[in-house]
Order: C-alpha cells, then structure tokens, then sequence
C-alpha cells in the first residue's frame, strides 16, 4: 500500500493532519466519517475522544428529558406530554433537538433516566408511554455518527432509581420494583462490552433517590424505605469502583424534599437543593452540573412559565446568581430531568 493511502491527509505531516482532524465540530463527525476507512476508524474511536478533550476541543452541553409542546390548534392538550431530548450549548447558544429513540417515536419512556459517558449518551428504564408499564431497556446515542443503538436490558425493572457514569461504567442503584418496594441493590453497565454486573448492596433502601458523581465517587443522594413513603432521609450514600464498596453519610440532605434532578453539589463538597437556591426556580428545579456552569431550570409557581438560567461555579445559598438564558418557544416545555455531555 502507497504512502498517500495510509495517511491522513494526503502531503501533510501525520501530527498536522490528527490536529486538523481534532478541531472539527462534532457536528461534522458524521460526514467526515466518510471520506475513508481510516478517517471513521479514528473519529470513532475511543482514543481520539479522550485526544480531543485533552487538548480541549471538546464542548460541554447539557441534555434535557424535556416535554415537547403539543401543536393542537388552540385547544387543551387530550394526552399526557410526550418528552425528548433537548440539547443546549451554553457557549454556542444554540438549542436543538435529540433525533428520537427508534422504538419510541412519540416520546421517551416516562421518568427514564439519562446519563452520559465518554461522549455517548445513555437512556435507560422508565415507564412504557402508552401502558406505563416499567421498562428495561437500555440505549446509547452516538453523536458522533448521529444514530441510536439498543444495548442489554436492564437485569430487573426498577423505577426512580439513582444513576451515574464513572470511568466508562454507568452505576444504577435504588429505586423500587414492580411491587412498589424500594430497593437497596445496586449495579454497574459497562458500555464498552455491553455488560452488567452486580455491584454490593447499599446499606439502606433508597426509592427517589438522586445519583450524583463528585470525582471517582458515586453519590446516592437521600430517598427513602418500602415503610416510610415520601419520608425522605438526611443521609447519603457513596460507592467507590476501586473498593467495591458503600459509606454511608449522615446528615447529607439537609432538606425534607425529594432530591430528584434538584440536588447539586456545594463548594465544599456537601449537598443542596437548587429549589431553595431561588423563588425562581423553586417549583420542579432541575440542575444541571457543566462543571465552570450549572444550567438551572424551573417555575416561580406550580404551572408557571419554565425558566433556564446559568449559574457559574459551584455555588450554594446565598453566593452567586442566576443569569437568564432566552431559550426559543419550541423549547420552553417543563424539564424533568437532565445531564451533562461532553462531545
């Protein structure tokens, strides 16, 4: 094989090439992906993602479980809100809808979680949005090639459960079974192989909880027992993968609401609700970490308009404060929860 077909682009020293192949736009992955076989091979590979970031030329952004608006001609809506995914980039300003998950068209499973890892994005559990029957399944989105695949299910159907990603490993942990019983297992998918494995047990059972990741640590924030519905804990609980195992945190949640979407991560490390951070956003407060920002949504009043703010750093009470972002009409609908992507 002649030298111009092994290199990246043809006359340029192979460095050169690599560096004008790591400026490229995300969005232009796909078609570059194309051009040849060794091109696709390298921006889809693992390698090139964590080269890209290191020399910092990826982009953070966050994803929103969002309601879509319902086009109805002026009349009420005769269904529940179906919800996708929204994307928005703070230093771009630009909104944009997630292509939809094959196998749901009309909308995500309802309360599904999502989580995002070297990347990808991954959207697993639940409830189906025409029987709202629990579900299982489990898919990651490309965005590099633009394009959805379906993974291996979840061991066992679990609702309002904690999730985190940590070194390429998605930690699944709480929530409850079919039974309404709240559970205190806990598992890890790894995305590369495609595989699930059964990690310890937490100390307690935690149904609502929150799952957030500070470092190497995974976080799962307050919830509560099969016998104490609604009564959610102070305590917090946090897996380390190099030990394999859980410590329990007491006196973590310092408030008596249920953390989902709403707990953040203070500047010296304990928890707090954004819902208290303003009167804002104290109806249906979701937060979401970009590590120098937080995107923070949410209402003034129970069927308020839905407000998008950025908060800079990690800020708790009465430091820092909330800029208004103008988010287009289209994407105006009620958040119900979200993560973080780098791409």
């Amino acid at each position: 094989m002649t030298a111009e077909f092994t290199e990246f682009i043809p006359s340029l020293p192979e460095e050169i090439a690599l560096e004008c192949l790591t400026r490229l736009n995300y969005t232009a992955h796909r078609v570059a992906a194309s051009v040849c076989h060794r091109w696709r091979e390298l921006l889809h590979s693992r390698d090139f993602y964590y080269h890209r970031k290191r020399t910092g030329f990826t982009r953070k952004a966050a994803v929103l479980v969002q309601s879509i608006p319902v086009q109805s001609g002026g009349e009420k809506p005769v269904r529940s809100p179906s919800y996708g995914l929204t994307i928005y980039e703070p230093v771009s300003g630009i909104w944009d809808r997630v292509d939809p998950v094959p196998k749901y068209p009309d909308g995500l499973p309802l309360f599904c979680q999502v989580v995002s890892s070297e990347g990808k994005l991954v959207v697993m559990g639940g409830w189906d949005p025409a029987s709202w029957e629990p579900v299982r399944d489990v898919f990651v989105y490309e965005f590099t090639t633009r394009s959805w695949t379906r993974r291996r299910d979840m061991p066992s159907s679990r609702s309002f459960f904690a999730v985190g990603a940590v070194d390429g490993v998605v930690l699944v942990a709480g929530g409850h079974d079919e039974n309404k019983n709240a559970l205190g297992t806990a598992w890890a998918y790894d995305i590369r192989r495609d595989e699930w494995a059964e990690l310890a047990r937490m100390g307690e059972e935690r149904d609502e909880c929150e799952g957030i990741v500070v470092g190497s640590e995974f976080w799962v924030v307050s919830g509560y027992g099969t016998e104490s519905q609604g009564g959610f804990k102070r305590s917090a609980e946090s897996f380390e993968l190099g030990t394999g195992e859980w410590r329990l945190a007491e006196d973590a949640w310092g408030v008596s609401q249920c953390p989902r979407s709403c707990a953040g991560v203070g500047e010296n490390g304990g928890f707090f609700s954004w819902a208290e951070f303003d009167p804002v956003v104290r109806v249906g407060a979701c937060g979401v970490d970009m590590g120098g920002w937080t995107l923070v949504t949410g209402s003034e009043y129970q069927g308020g308009p839905q407000g998008f703010y950025l908060v800079e750093g990690k800020k708790e009470g009465q430091k820092g404060k909330l800029v208004k972002v103008e988010a287009p009409e289209e994407f105006c609908g009620f958040v119900q929860s979200g993560c973080c992507v780098e791409i």
